[in-house]
């Protein structure tokens, strides 16, 4: 069956359809807000997709998004530099940061172990926070990956290799539902499982 509408604006509705979240219906929508918008709105837009795939990379030392070499929690000279606090994805530090209890810096693996998923500790980024943990003054590393079985899974197994450095490994307590994600968990939920954070055993 034909579409009724062009080839150009079927690409651009199926393109909005690709992204997680959008149905069919607000692919649909976006497209037809991106044709009656003014030019400079539009081209506002695509720059800015233009700019995080080509500006964005990952900090040298922690693995955050950044635009530089270290990204701005890294250059933060006020910040704690002998507490680690790990996490999976960055989008894990935007919501700890939002509750204003973190003076820490942060470390992020890039995902948890899943060998069923053919994800193996060699996959993250495992081996250099053993290094920045090995070669810095590190005193406390906080293992703030999700509360799940993968992120369990995924703490243990890090712990495990920093034991023998002698430095305390905490974990975020347990405010956080088991089974859930960072991601979705309220400010007051997270700034609790940050106050009460327990030795990891």
């Amino acid at each position: 069956m034909s579409s009724v509408y062009t080839q150009t604006l079927d690409n651009l509705i199926e393109q909005f359809g690709r992204l997680p979240g959008i149905g069919p219906k607000t692919a649909e929508r976006l497209a037809f807000h991106i044709l009656k918008s003014g030019s400079e709105e539009a081209l506002k837009l695509a720059r800015a997709i233009h700019d995080v795939k080509t500006k964005i990379k990952r900090c040298q030392v922690c693995f955050n998004l950044s635009e530089s070499r270290l990204c701005p929690v890294c250059q933060d000279s006020r910040r704690d530099q002998q507490t680690i606090c790990v996490v999976e994805q960055p989008r894990d530090i935007i919501s700890l940061e939002k509750t204003g209890a973190c003076k820490w810096v942060y470390h992020v693996l890039g995902g948890h172990i899943a060998p069923l998923d053919g994800v193996e500790p060699d996959d993250l980024t495992i081996e250099q926070l053993v290094a920045r943990v090995r070669d810095g003054d590190i005193k406390e590393v906080i293992m703030a990956t999700n509360p799940n079985m993968a992120g369990d899974g995924t703490a243990l197994y890090i712990s495990s290799l920093l034991k023998p450095l002698g430095v305390s490994i905490t974990r975020l307590a347990r405010g956080l539902p088991t089974g859930s994600t960072l991601e979705y968990s309220s400010g007051k939920i997270l700034t609790d499982a940050i106050i009460g954070r327990q030795q990891l055993d």
